[in-house]
């Protein structure tokens, strides 16, 4: 430890305070550890994709209104809600778990693997927790139950958010974040800020890495539709061939990043993940479609890329005699850590996992939709290591993936850093 005399009087000033007793929570934590394994692995063995999370939303329903807070169903779809309220006037804190699984097919081989299927674009798949919700399902239902415990203790509310499709909602439906707070999920019970957990397989048991601003990317969709004429292909000049434009743009596409992007300010992805285009060898078509995606941390940059990309495309279709629509999705915003929260409960974290096992970390060009979150309200998201000890983060199977693992021992500190974040949050409300 860095500065020990500093760290434990910043601990005693917090308990004096009436701040969180950690030993107390890393106590009860592991008193019901087994519970929380037990509940992880029911979730994890029977997953659902989003928007479809029934079964997942009746049995944490059922766990919570065993402990007898407010719950409410239903929300933002299959998403559930439980309000406790604590027995002292104080602030409004949300905690958040996601709930769905993927459309992957799991190739562990554990007694309590997933062996469900379901319909995803039409076609019948594999699903699985690949991505580790069903932790964050069982490590917030495990603070649900010690939080209860303390709710005559507790300076004000609690609001348990378990969000459905975090992954996106089926084509043509809304749901996740977004339409959780749409839905009123922080402004119905004046949620003042909201924390988040997300595992990582590739960081070990025991380690906390967090990101204050930016930690996340920004998450859109582009689908560029190139429009030539149609003709033979052994006389290409009798036409405008669409193929040969849509192959120039994808190389324009990474001049916006390589060539036209401050990358020392924040990175920047642009990436084309699908081209469709032609029937046959010898017609050369009428239209190219490119599809990708777009990954920025900075608003003012994720603007700026998006007319870039606009101009790139119809410049360059326009130079062979082509047109190109640009047509770009709202997608996710930046996660973004609020600093003056993340200042603020950085010590909590420190004290949960030890000060040595808290790393800053750049930040990631994956996203999630916990920024819809962190937009409305000062919001903390931490990535919590769920890597067995004895495992190489370079070869640890990675997130999205069929073999993808976690070790159990990683839950009882999110149970531990959810309850922590949520006390230390409201007892320093108290009073304003």
């Amino acid at each position: 430890m860095r500065y020990p005399l500093l760290f434990s009087c910043l601990c005693i000033s917090l308990l004096a305070l009436g701040q969180t007793d950690y030993a107390a929570t890393t106590a009860s934590a592991a008193s019901i550890e087994d519970k929380v394994v037990e509940w992880r692995r029911h979730v994890h063995q029977y997953p659902e994709l989003s928007n479809r999370e029934t079964e997942t939303g009746k049995y944490i329903a059922a766990h919570l209104q065993t402990l007898g807070m407010e719950v409410h169903t239903g929300v933002a779809h299959t998403g559930v809600v439980g309000v406790l309220r604590g027995g002292k006037p104080g602030g409004v804190v949300a905690l958040r778990a996601d709930i769905d699984a993927l459309p992957v097919t799991e190739r562990a081989d554990l007694p309590y693997a997933s062996k469900a299927t379901g319909e995803y674009r039409g076609e019948e798949v594999g699903v699985m927790h690949a991505c580790g919700h069903d932790t964050h399902v069982a490590m917030l239902m495990g603070a649900a139950e010690l939080l209860t415990a303390r709710r005559e203790s507790i300076p004000g509310t609690i609001v348990f958010l378990f969000q459905p499709a975090e992954e996106g909602a089926p084509e043509g439906e809304e749901g996740g974040a977004e339409l959780m707070v749409k839905e009123g999920v922080l402004s119905d019970y004046g949620v003042e800020a909201a924390f988040g957990i997300h595992i990582n397989s590739q960081t070990p048991v025991g380690h906390v890495n967090y990101k204050p601003g930016g930690a996340m990317a920004a998450s859109n969709s582009f689908r560029i539709d190139v429009h030539g004429k149609q003709a033979h292909g052994s006389t290409p000049w009798a036409g405008v061939d669409p193929i040969t434009a849509a192959a120039q743009i994808v190389v324009g596409l990474q001049m916006i990043v390589a060539r036209q992007t401050e990358l020392t300010k924040e990175p920047a992805v642009i990436s084309v993940g699908k081209i469709e285009g032609g029937v046959r060898s010898n017609i050369i078509p009428e239209q190219v479609t490119l599809i990708g995606t777009i990954r920025t941390l900075d608003e003012g940059m994720k603007e700026e890329i998006f007319e870039r990309i606009r101009q790139t495309a119809s410049s360059i279709a326009g130079s062979s005699g082509a047109t190109a629509e640009v047509s770009i999705d709202d997608g996710y915003p930046v996660t973004y850590n609020h600093p003056d929260m993340t200042a603020r409960m950085l010590p909590t974290v420190q004290a949960t996992v030890g000060e040595e096992n808290v790393h800053l970390v750049r930040p990631i060009t994956g996203a999630e939709d916990f920024s819809f979150y962190a937009r409305e309200v000062p919001s903390l998201f931490l990535f919590l290591g769920g890597m067995s000890p004895a495992m190489d983060p370079a070869t640890a199977p990675g997130h999205h993936t069929p073999d993808f693992v976690i070790d159990e021992d990683g839950l009882t500190y999110g149970v531990q850093l959810y309850t922590n974040l949520a006390m230390d949050y409201l007892h320093g409300q108290r009073g304003k």
